[in-house]
């Protein structure tokens, strides 16, 4: 098979249209430049798209992943040529699935390629089913490796071991089991089935006696339970009748409450806003705080003023305390200095005892000069009479003198205690000390008085300013108010109405909710003047009860008489028995005879396997030379596909995990290339798409892949999508 042409509008690729030619086919596209697409959509056009398929974490389904980016309808076009005819493929929307229309036509006539389906195109083109294509000839972007997929094993193994696509000893082996499955596995083979019925054939005619007894007594049952149905039927219109008359009732009463409240809300509102909109609730609730704030500053009022009284009266007796004809108009210090000047005056005692000394001792010397002369100190004795009298007179003048003082200072001393009423001089002092006490009690009167009239001056100012506002905001609504009864009146009847407006709009909405709530009721059916017995729900009850017992009787009854018409006579059922005995018989012979293949097969299967990985080790190792340049040439398969590559005259092999990533994809492409061989049809070779295939390639193993690609190219058609330029270089310099 070869690919003409395709177009595309199919993820990113908008009305695309990519031709090709034999052999290689390099399309260089960068990074998200729609080489994975253009793969992605030949797949799909050669076998569909999985509508079934869903997006899951990580992953985004192919239905989903590749909707244009243009929003347009996903549709394409493929020109092939096969087996000579020149054939065309289109895909497009069938309503919502997309993909979901088909048209296979020859290109040249146009006329249909009847042996194409949508379900078959693939298949019948490649040679080979989807998931054969897809671990084979579809290399898709990181998909180099290979699996073991269970139809490209089978293939494999058909083509190794018989030569044959369609007959493989796993195919055959499975065929087998599945007969010897049929015959005996656990109760679903025909051999436990047939000796399960042959131990139900012993119970049958136990079972037609009861099935007869059982059917007699759901007749007698069911005929009494009819009865009695239909009365509870009766017994429950009559209760619907009733309630649906109840439910009328209600729907009129909440509809009569719907109306009245909507006219208690109007009724109210134009009431709450006859001469004006008062403010909102807040407003006239702190209005209200204020109002009180006032009536309770109104009672301060009269206590400011109360207070004040007394405080001037406190002053005025504090003033009158304060004056003392002993200090007039004396500050407390200048009484206190006079006071105690004249307390030190009434208090103090003259000093004579000088004067008395010296008195004495003139006396003493005047005595002492009548002696001298006779001593002959003096040299007459008239000097020491002089000297007598002379001293005499000194001690004399001294005595009056200290007399005389003595009686001034006590008469002072008297003056200053009369004056003040006093009989010690401390008393003085007390005096001016009560004085200066009194003093400061009537500076703090005084003090007290401007206290309590600064304290009445702030209570009236805030009066007058608190009476104003109300008023102002009361006006809004109450433009006839004038005091603060007034005011308060006014407050209280705003605050009143909107408090029954409130109440009013609740009893609306709730009216609003049990109307809604209550459907219109429809006409109510005629009553059928039976009185029932119990209330709606016992009823209700009852009559369910009654027709579950109705339905398990009848379906009782239906399953004996079915049981009974299936069973049939004895004579059947002995005849019966005796066929599944002869062929229980010939099934367990045919049981051993298949466990006896079954075992040869085994046994043929594991030179199957002998045979088989020779030979695709032997083509891997073969294209794994050529790619590596002779590095490696020898490749190993295990039956899981796990490969590995032995370098030439090495002793160990080394598996894919332990090379490098360029060598590990040069050995996997060299598997892909051994299984397109051995495993798709030669007669038609499909194509061979290589996404990406050669990033992990340095450029010397891209020259060596290259080679080998194009040799491979004279056989089948080759689309290499490489994302970078140099195997277009390398071409191209070649």
């Amino acid at each position: 098979m070869k690919i003409i042409r395709m177009r595309a509008t199919f993820g990113g690729l908008d009305h695309r249209e990519l031709e090709l030619k034999e052999g290689l086919n390099i399309i260089e596209a960068p990074n998200e430049g729609g080489k994975s697409t253009w793969s992605a959509f030949l797949r799909a056009m050669l076998y569909g798209i999985n509508t079934k398929e869903r997006d899951k974490q990580g992953y985004i389904a192919e239905k989903n992943r590749y909707q244009p980016w243009s929003g347009a309808a996903m549709e394409g076009v493929l020109e092939l040529e096969w087996k000579g005819e020149k054939i065309t493929l289109r895909r497009g929307p069938k309503g919502s699935t997309p993909f979901g229309k088909f048209e296979a036509v020859y290109t040249d006539t146009g006329e249909p390629v009847g042996f194409l389906t949508a379900d078959n195109a693939g298949e019948t083109l490649i040679g080979a089913p989807r998931e054969v294509f897809e671990r084979s000839a579809f290399v898709g972007q990181g998909g180099a490796a290979i699996d073991g997929a269970p139809a490209l094993e089978a293939r494999i193994a058909a083509l190794a071991s018989s030569g044959e696509e369609d007959v493989s000893c796993s195919q055959v082996e499975r065929r087998l089991r599945d007969w010897l499955n049929r015959r005996r596995h656990n109760k679903t083979g025909l051999i436990p089935r047939l000796e399960e019925e042959l131990s139900r054939s012993d119970e049958v005619t136990g079972r037609q006696a009861k099935a007869f007894r059982l059917a007699q007594e759901a007749k007698r049952e069911l005929e009494k339970l009819q009865t009695e149905q239909k009365l509870l039927q009766a017994e429950r219109d009559a209760h619907l009748a009733r309630a649906m008359e109840a439910r009328r009732q209600r729907w009129e009463a909440a509809q009569n409450a719907l109306t009245e409240a909507r006219e208690q809300v109007d009724s109210i509102q134009a009431e709450l806003e006859r001469y004006g909109s008062p403010p909102d609730r807040e407003t006239l609730q702190k209005a209200q705080g204020e109002l009180n704030q006032l009536n309770a500053l109104h009672t301060s009022r009269k206590q400011a003023e109360v207070k004040l009284e007394e405080a001037k009266a406190a002053e005025a007796q504090a003033a009158a305390d304060a004056v003392d004809p002993l200090f007039p108009e004396m500050t407390p210090d200048q009484a206190w200095e006079q006071a105690n000047s004249d307390a030190e005056t009434a208090g103090a005692r003259p000093r004579c005892g000088g004067f008395y000394a010296v008195g004495g001792a003139a006396l003493a010397l005047a005595a002492g000069s009548l002696v001298l002369p006779f001593t002959g100190v003096l040299p007459a004795p008239w000097m020491g009479g002089v000297a007598c009298g002379v001293l005499v007179g000194i001690g004399v003048c001294l005595f009056v003198a200290a007399t005389m003082r003595k009686k001034k200072a006590g008469a002072a001393a008297a003056e200053r205690l009369a004056r003040y009423g006093v009989e010690q001089p401390e008393d003085i002092l007390a005096r001016a000390s009560a004085y200066r006490e009194a003093c400061v009690v009537a500076a703090q009167a005084a003090k007290g008085r401007e206290s309590a009239q600064q304290d009445l001056d702030a209570l009236l100012a805030q009066d007058e300013n608190t009476r104003k506002a109300l008023l102002e905001l009361v006006h809004t609504f109450a433009p006839t108010v004038k005091d603060t009864f007034g005011v308060s009146a006014a407050i209280s009847r705003a605050l009143q109405l909107e408090e029954k407006l409130a109440t009013a709009k609740v009893k609306l909405e709730g009216a609003e909710t049990l109307a809604d709530s209550l459907p219109r009721p429809e006409p109510a059916a005629a009553d059928p003047g039976v009185e029932p017995r119990f209330d709606p729900a016992e009823t209700a009850a009852r009559l369910g009860a009654a027709e579950g017992e109705l339905s398990r009787l009848r379906s009782g009854l239906a399953m004996a008489q079915g049981e009974l018409n299936t069973l049939g006579d004895p004579a059947e059922l002995a005849g019966r028995r005796e066929a599944a005995q002869e062929e229980l018989d010939r099934r367990q012979t045919e049981y051993a005879a298949l466990e006896t293949a079954l075992s040869a097969l085994d046994a043929a299967h594991a030179g199957l396997q002998a045979r088989f990985s020779p030979a695709l080790n032997r083509l891997a190792g073969t294209y794994l030379a050529r790619l590596t340049g002779g590095k490696y040439d020898k490749v190993s398969l295990s039956r899981q596909f796990e490969a590995q590559a032995e370098e030439a005259g090495g002793l160990q092999p080394r598996r894919a995990l332990a090379l490098s990533q360029g060598t590990a994809d040069q050995l996997y492409l060299a598997v892909r290339l051994a299984v397109c061989r051995l495993v798709l049809p030669e007669e038609e070779p499909c194509p061979l798409v290589l996404d990406d295939a050669l990033a992990n390639f340095d450029d010397r193993r891209m020259a060596l892949a290259l080679e080998c690609l194009e040799e491979l190219g004279e056989e089948r058609q080759i689309l290499l999508f490489p994302c970078h330029s140099r195997e277009n270089a390398w071409r191209q310099g070649r």
